[in-house]
């Protein structure tokens, strides 16, 4: 049996969640390992709307294993909410949700921090959520911050509190002109929330070593887009985690050797939330219409997403650097009824020709995209069940971006709910 990581390909908002969720089916063992609260996974059950932050996508089935690995930042506050909407919703009757011990702490003043910073009318805002992920994330890296561990080691807690708020209030107070933070109503405050949070905190790492072990199907959930990687994506306009394949490795805590499949989730278009470079953007009635039957909303703030044609050229280094072996191609439906298709597949910028994403913020931002123009399909593909029935411009357009890629197909999804997908092949048996 194989074991299975899940990346968005784009900047997010793939559909990533559905495919979780089918995916859940084959696993006994799914891990979340980066990001926060900022990413929403939408599923379809039965035409009934769930949607996921924190929790695994593959809790809606029973009998599973979800961890919340230490790469993960946890707001106490939003897991609890989460977990009590789905245990009411009839979810998580047999299944166990953990949260590792190692994952940090949202704490209240990193949500103030970030509300803050894009609100400043002197810096560029990057379209952030505002839930508190970037100054998490920071503390992490400057090492003050907390981890979910500490919340329930009073004493400890109180000194990591009092010595984060040295630094945390006089930037409140002096540059943003906030109130500060009481050390110590927030050190209770928190205490009482490790108290809610102690049934489900773990040593994750003993956890998924064991799944391994043992040689158990698992099913390893990123968050957001390989283009929003700290490292790989389209900075600084990106997260604050490592949304790449490799972030599954250091987030859960596992060699690359544990990971046999790496799917990518494509949409069959592209969008992108907030700011930031978007050489594809269709700011016409295409654009429009894609956002319309396409539904893009986003899950976690509601707001509009920007749309525009497939964009090859930043798949290619999204696929450089996450190694997929195979592709969820998603939300083909949206497209169908359309006159024609067309596909990025080289950038032109002063003079020259870009094949994969440059780094250069300029280029990505004044890029021409070189179009390549495909036949569309009239065909309504949301009762499809057999992909020997596929209209023959959409078989086409598959077959075109597998070769562009190098990459084939293991999934299709042709409408939202879980019964409008089709499997090419099952990612978790190895051949």
């Amino acid at each position: 049996m194989a074991n299975v990581a899940v990346v968005g390909a784009q900047w997010g908002d793939e559909g990533k969640g559905k495919v979780v969720d089918i995916y859940g089916r084959h696993a006994e063992v799914i891990v979340r390992y980066q990001g926060g609260n900022n990413a929403g996974h939408t599923l379809v059950v039965d035409g009934k709307k769930v949607v996921l932050h924190l929790i695994p996508a593959a809790a809606l089935h029973e009998n599973k294993t979800c961890v919340i690995a230490n790469g993960v930042v946890v707001d106490p506050e939003i897991f609890l909410q989460e977990l009590q909407s789905l245990q009411e919703k009839g979810y998580l009757r047999s299944s166990k949700v953990s949260i590792g011990d190692r994952a940090h702490v949202i704490m209240p003043y990193h949500k103030t921090l970030d509300q803050l910073r894009e609100k400043r009318k002197d810096s560029t805002a990057i379209g952030t959520t505002g839930r508190g992920i970037g100054p998490a994330y920071s503390d992490k890296t400057s090492r003050i911050g907390i981890r979910v561990g500490d919340l329930l080691n009073p004493a400890y807690l109180k000194a990591r509190i009092e010595e984060s708020l040295v630094e945390k209030n006089v930037l409140l107070e002096q540059l943003y002109g906030h109130a500060p933070f009481d050390a110590l109503e927030l050190t209770e405050k928190m205490i009482a929330l490790g108290e809610k949070l102690r049934p489900f905190v773990t040593d994750a790492n003993t956890l998924i070593h064991g799944a391994i072990a043992e040689d158990k199907k698992i099913l390893f959930e990123g968050a957001q887009g390989a283009l929003l990687d700290i490292d790989q994506g389209t900075y600084p306009f990106v997260t604050s985690s490592n949304t790449t394949s490799g972030g599954a490795c250091t987030g859960a805590g596992i060699p690359p050797r544990a990971i046999h499949e790496i799917v990518a989730i494509v949409k069959a278009y592209t969008t992108r939330v907030g700011a930031g470079p978007f050489p594809t953007e269709q700011l016409n009635e295409v654009g429009e219409r894609l956002q319309t039957v396409g539904a893009e909303f986003g899950a976690t703030t509601g707001r509009k997403r920007r749309c525009g044609w497939l964009d090859l050229v930043a798949l290619r280094h999204s696929r450089n650097v996450n190694g997929f072996t195979g592709l969820a191609i998603t939300k083909l439906d949206v497209l169908s009824g359309l006159k024609e298709i067309q596909v990025c597949t080289a950038y032109e910028y002063k003079g020259k020709t870009f094949k994969t994403l440059p780094s250069e913020l300029a280029a990505l931002e004044q890029a021409k995209p070189i179009y390549k123009t495909l036949k569309a399909w009239s065909e309504t593909v949301t009762e499809l069940t057999d992909l020997d029935k596929l209209p023959v411009a959409l078989g086409d357009y598959i077959k075109f971006i597998e070769e562009e890629l190098e990459v084939r197909t293991v999934l299709l999804s042709v409408g939202p709910d879980r019964k409008q997908t089709l499997e090419v092949r099952n990612p978790f048996v190895r051949a």
